[in-house]
């Protein structure tokens, strides 16, 4: 995919100006390790509420959720995960 088609292609799929397109495909072709690591912790994220929305079923809150996930700032996943999983211990 080219510079354009991916700005292109992020201005067809999201609610971005040409400007804030721009600036995001610059931002990964040029530090291609920060979007991979965004991603990858997105992914994480969205696991673990998954997880939890199973585990918890009607005693699971998201904005609860999202307050544990960012209250202690940056972390490596597996302990994120381990933090995430007190929590949800305590939820029960």
């Amino acid at each position: 995919m080219t510079r354009e088609e991916a700005i292109k292609y992020m201005m067809d799929n999201e609610a971005i100006s040409e400007q804030g397109a721009t600036a995001e495909i610059e931002r990964y072709m040029a530090i291609p390790g920060q979007a991979l690591g965004y991603k990858i912790g997105a992914l994480k994220i969205r696991e673990l509420r998954n997880k939890y929305e199973k585990q918890l079923g009607s005693k699971f809150n998201l904005a609860t959720f999202h307050d544990e996930v960012l209250k202690d700032g940056s972390m490596p996943l597996a302990l994120l995960e381990k933090k995430m999983d007190d929590w949800a211990e305590k939820q029960k």
